[in-house]
C-alpha cells in the first residue's frame, strides 16, 4: 500500500514539474488519435453502408425464353453452386409487364395496346448483403452470363465499382494513419521521458545509492505514460464525437436524405480498444526509453 502511495506521489510530482512537456504529449496523442479515429470512423461507416446498400442489390438475368420448371431447378442449382444467395425469383413476361404498370402509376396508359409479353423473362438474384459479396458481384455476373439461355445480366456496376474503390482507399488511409499514431505516440513519449531522465541523473544516482532498483525508478514513468495515453485518447475521442455530431448537423439541413443513412459513432468496445491501444503505445515508448537510460 505504501509503495502505491509513493508511486502515485512520485508520478504526480513528475507531471507537475514537467507540465509543459506533459501538455504537449497529451495534445500530440490526442491529435494522433483524432486523425486515426476520423479515418477509421469513415471506413467503419462505409462498411455498414455497404451492407445496407447490399440489401437492395440484385442481379437481373434476362433470358431468351421462359424456363420450364426443370430448367428453373437447374438454374437454381448452378447459381447456388457459385455462391450463397438470399433469394432467387423467376419473373415471367406477364409479371414483368404488371410490375412495369405499377411503376408507371398514372402514366401506365402509355402501355395501351402493347403486348403483355413484350418484356423478356428474367431471374432476379439477391446476393447475401456484405462488403465481401460486393467485390464478387462482377465475377458473379460473368458466371451468370455463361448459363444457357442467358441474354444479359444487369446490376449497378458503376456505383459498386466506385464504392468498392472508395472502401479500398479508406482502408489504406486508415492503415497509414494508424502507423502515424504508433510512430508519433511512441516517439514523443520516449523522447520526453528520455530528456526527463537525463536531466535527473544526479537524483537517479542517489536513488541507486539508497538501494532503489530499476523497477522502482521506472514505475512512476510507466504510470505517467499510461496516464498520458489515457488522457490523450480521451481528448481525441471526445473531439471526434463533437466533430461527428457537428458534421451530421450540417449535412442534415441541405441534405436531409443523408439523415436516413446508417451513420453511427463507434460502439463502446471500439472506443475502449482505441484508448487501450493509445495507453499501451505510450507505455511501450516509456519502457523503451527508461530501459536504455537506466542501463547507462
Amino acid at each position: 500500500m505504501n509503495f502505491i502511495v509513493i508511486l502515485l506521489r512520485q508520478t504526480g510530482r513528475n507531471m507537475f514539474h514537467t507540465w509543459k512537456a506533459q501538455t504537449m504529449i497529451i495534445f500530440t496523442v490526442a491529435l494522433s488519435v483524432l486523425i486515426f479515429s476520423f479515418f477509421y470512423l469513415i471506413y467503419f461507416n462505409a462498411l455498414h453502408l455497404g451492407e445496407k446498400l447490399g440489401e437492395d442489390l440484385r442481379l437481373i438475368v434476362y433470358l431468351e425464353e421462359e424456363p420450364v420448371e426443370s430448367l428453373q431447378e437447374e438454374y437454381r442449382r448452378r447459381i447456388l453452386r457459385f455462391d450463397q444467395v438470399m433469394r432467387i425469383d423467376f419473373i415471367d413476361s406477364r409479371q414483368a409487364f404488371e410490375r412495369l404498370e405499377r411503376q408507371l402509376g398514372q402514366d401506365s396508359d402509355i402501355l395501351t395496346g402493347v403486348p403483355r409479353n413484350f418484356l423478356p423473362p428474367s431471374i432476379e438474384v439477391y446476393p447475401v448483403p456484405s462488403l465481401n459479396h460486393l467485390s464478387r458481384i462482377k465475377r458473379f455476373s460473368d458466371y451468370l452470363l455463361t448459363l444457357p439461355g442467358v441474354v444479359k445480366v444487369q446490376y449497378g456496376k458503376d456505383w459498386i465499382d466506385r464504392f468498392y474503390a472508395f472502401i479500398q482507399l479508406m482502408r489504406i488511409v486508415t492503415l497509414l494513419s494508424g502507423i502515424l499514431l504508433i510512430m508519433t505516440t511512441t516517439f514523443m513519449v520516449a523522447h520526453t521521458i528520455r530528456l526527463t531522465l537525463l536531466s535527473r541523473q544526479q537524483e537517479l544516482k542517489l536513488l541507486r545509492l539508497v538501494g532503489a532498483t530499476n523497477t522502482y525508478i521506472r514505475m512512476p514513468f510507466l504510470l505517467e505514460a499510461l496516464l498520458q495515453g489515457l488522457l490523450g485518447a480521451a481528448c481525441g475521442i471526445t473531439a471526434l464525437l463533437v466533430l461527428f455530431n457537428w458534421i451530421k448537423l450540417q449535412l442534415a439541413g441541405p441534405l436531409p436524405a443523408l439523415a436516413h443513412l446508417p451513420f453511427t459513432f463507434f460502439p463502446w468496445p471500439i472506443i475502449l480498444c482505441i484508448v487501450l491501444l493509445s495507453s499501451l503505445l505510450c507505455t511501450v515508448g516509456s519502457y523503451s526509453s527508461t530501459r536504455k537510460i537506466l542501463q547507462l
